[in-house]
């Protein structure tokens, strides 16, 4: 898949927190997420279905490593 042309961006909330962020691409029928300390690195391309199930779980806190 070509992501030349994709759009990314980054959380609003990732403020200054040394880097440790990651950047999302909205595609036709996909999102891209990749490392934004890496931007020429691997990038995961995931349905938009499943990328609505991955926010809903981070914001339920369902990742939080406390």
């Amino acid at each position: 898949m070509d992501l030349n042309r994709a759009v990314w961006r980054k959380s609003r909330r990732s403020g200054n927190n040394g880097g440790n962020c990651v950047e999302a691409a909205s595609l036709t029928d996909a999102v891209a997420v990749r490392d934004s300390k890496d931007p020429d690195g691997p990038k995961l391309v995931i349905s938009p279905t499943d990328w609505r199930a991955f926010t809903a779980s981070v914001r339920a806190g369902r990742f939080d490593l406390t």
